[in-house]
């Protein structure tokens, strides 16, 4: 009977040490996340407004045509330009998605009814600040 007490004690001895270290890796792996939720919260550094717009979509494509033409464009003539017929549902999806770009303050500018600009550009006054003139007769 001395072997099978041993060799539970062995056993015993193994599974604490076992559970030790599984509680170990719980707490690195919840330090973990915590520092990756940390750097969620971190403002993006060096960031182009070419990399917060995906690759190949209408959004970087009106990215494109806005740079190329070198002022801002009613939502016509970015259809236009970027080969897309000029429709009515065409129309109201990329000028949807352009506004909710503005309202974030996001690449895009607005800056009169469906013509839209970029940031970049220097464009960042919206449609709904007054002109420079205003009020001077």
């Amino acid at each position: 009977m001395g072997y099978k007490n041993e060799l539970q004690k062995k056993i015993d001895k193994k599974t604490t040490e076992i559970n030790e270290l599984e509680n170990k890796l719980l707490e690195a792996k919840a330090y973990l996340q915590g520092l990756y939720d940390s750097l969620k919260l971190l403002p993006k550094e060096n960031v182009s407004p070419a990399d917060d717009l995906r690759q190949g979509s209408d959004m970087a494509k009106a990215r494109k045509a806005i740079l190329k033409m070198g002022k801002p464009l009613h939502i016509v003539e970015i259809l236009k330009e970027i080969g897309k017929d000029a429709n009515k549902s065409n129309k109201l999806s990329l000028a949807g998605s352009l506004s909710a770009c503005v309202r974030k303050g996001r690449v895009f500018t607005k800056s009169a009814p469906n013509t839209f600009g970029l940031i970049e550009m220097g464009e960042n006054k919206n449609a709904t600040e007054p002109p420079d003139d205003f009020g001077v007769q």
